[in-house]
């Protein structure tokens, strides 16, 4: 069978393939073009999946690290209580010591007509001492003098406190 087409219409015909072939290749090369977008999304998406994978076993250390660290600062706490209550123990021990390193410069030793009574660490003490064995509240005199200066003998004085200076070899 033999078809006739017009001039004209075989123009038209020929200008369609034409311009269809040309729209078929701007759409392989568009196609081509998505095709590479998306090959390149993809590796962009593996890379960002493996990233993410990362940071997660990153946040899954971090999350053991705190835990540890946790339990860690615990324990350093207690250590730091206990060593306060040790510096405290071992201040009060040191105190303790000091006072009792701590000598008096000086005693006071309290003699009944010349014979020693007792020793005691302030004159205070010693005039309770005497006061509490009768020994009048009023009238004490550093050294016994008589009224004319001259010293009377100890065994002639009822009471009499002397300092005595401690380390003093006398």
């Amino acid at each position: 069978m033999i078809a006739l087409i017009r001039t004209r219409t075989l123009n038209t015909l020929r200008t369609d393939l034409t311009r269809a072939e040309t729209e078929a290749q701007a759409a392989r090369v568009e196609a081509e073009k998505c095709l590479e977008q998306s090959g390149d999304m993809l590796d962009h998406l593996t890379h960002a999946d493996d990233v993410a994978e990362g940071l997660r076993a990153d946040l899954a250390q971090s999350r053991l690290d705190a835990a540890r660290l946790e339990g860690e600062l615990e324990a350093l706490r207690a250590q730091v209580l206990l060593d306060t209550e040790d510096r405290q123990a071992l201040r009060t021990l040191l105190r303790a010591t000091r006072k009792q390193n701590q000598r008096p410069e000086r005693v006071y030793v309290l003699f009944r007509f010349g014979k020693l009574h007792s020793v005691h660490a302030t004159s205070t003490a010693a005039e309770i001492a005497a006061e509490a064995e009768g020994a009048a509240r009023d009238g004490w005199t550093p050294h016994t003098t008589c009224c004319d200066g001259t010293t009377l003998p100890a065994s002639e004085v009822r009471w009499r406190i002397q300092p005595v200076v401690l380390g003093e070899t006398r």
